[in-house]
């Protein structure tokens, strides 16, 4: 009886032996594993920003020596302690042509710093915002953004985020001098501005009233109340910004800071020999155009926008003015 159940339990521990080494070589032929310095610095990139997701965002505001402002996002940002109030984002050198960006360059000299949240409202005027416009162009004015003065540094806050941090500079932290190496902006907090709107009863904030977006990997973004939604990034072209766009465009009391974002992002604005044809077109499949009132026309131009048609919104728009549409 012994040497019977001596020889079950061998076996038990045979199978078990057997089953934890197949299990493990299936885990291990589905895994690739890869030594960073084996990998383009691209592809590496983009490796890590796809699986260290979701990030938040810090929209920073600085200026130069000369006073010009500078407005630009980061996903390379957290926050680090509560006393002292820390925060860090890191602009990495660009991979083409190992250049650094304005924010950092004005950082050195300046050591001062507004960052902004980003929240769903505003997250097309953000993304705006990161087009590499020259050395200063301001990009509050572009993005559509309305800059408010602060109170204890020299870079202003974005009106519409729902919070804003002034801080100053303590130390900056080159993490390498290659192209994607990071620069660690280690900023103290100084003075915050909270919206209101956002805070619950006990003035804690409201995660679903501050709706934060947080960068994925790709076009990929996430929302604190829905998910992850994609954001086409600006072209590399250069769009034209919100500040280009028409007047009746830029004033509408329908479209959104989003929408404004997406028509800024365009390459050029439409000719009005194109929207001339767009009209014609819109007359043929539908003669009640002529009808229409301006008001549900820009919430049709609104609808095309969300659906990813930004010409021919853009066009429809247009034609507003063309057709005198009240």
């Amino acid at each position: 009886m012994f040497w019977y159940k001596y020889k079950v339990n061998m076996l038990i521990l045979l199978y078990k032996h057997i089953f934890t080494n197949v299990r493990v070589s299936i885990y291990l032929s589905t895994m690739i594993s890869i030594k960073p310095k084996d990998l383009p610095i691209a592809k590496l990139h983009g490796y890590l920003l796809a699986a260290v997701s979701p990030r938040p965002i810090a929209l920073a505001s600085t200026v130069d020596e000369n006073g010009y402002v500078n407005l630009a996002p980061f996903s390379f940002f957290n926050v680090f302690s509560a006393n002292p109030p820390i925060l860090i984002f890191s602009p990495a050198r660009r991979v083409r042509g190992n250049t650094t960006k304005h924010t950092l360059e004005n950082a050195l000299k300046t050591k001062e710093v507004v960052i902004n949240i980003v929240n769903y409202e505003i997250v097309q005027q953000m993304s705006l915002s990161s087009t590499e416009y020259a050395e200063g162009v301001n990009e509050f004015k572009k993005a559509g953004f309305t800059e408010v003065v602060s109170e204890m540094v020299k870079p202003p806050r974005v009106k519409e985020a729902p919070v804003q941090f002034e801080c100053k500079i303590n130390e900056i932290v080159a993490l390498g001098t290659e192209g994607g190496a990071g620069n660690l902006i280690i900023c103290e907090v100084v003075k915050l501005h909270i919206d209101e709107s956002i805070l619950d009863s006990e003035e804690n904030i409201d995660p679903m009233k501050i709706d934060t977006v947080a960068r994925m990997g790709g076009n990929w973004y996430s929302r604190a109340k829905e998910g992850i939604f994609e954001v086409q990034k600006p072209i590399r072209t250069m769009g034209i910004g919100v500040d280009a766009l028409p007047e009746s465009i830029r004033n509408s009391t329908i479209l959104t800071g989003n929408d404004l974002g997406i028509l800024g992002n365009s390459e050029r604005i439409p000719t009005e020999d194109e929207v001339r044809e767009f009209i014609k077109e819109g007359i043929a499949k539908c003669p009640h155009i002529n009808t229409a009132n301006k008001e549900n026309t820009q919430k049709q131009a609104q609808d095309m926008l969300r659906k990813g048609i930004v010409f021919d919104a853009f066009r429809l728009l247009m034609a507003i003015d063309l057709m005198n549409i009240k």
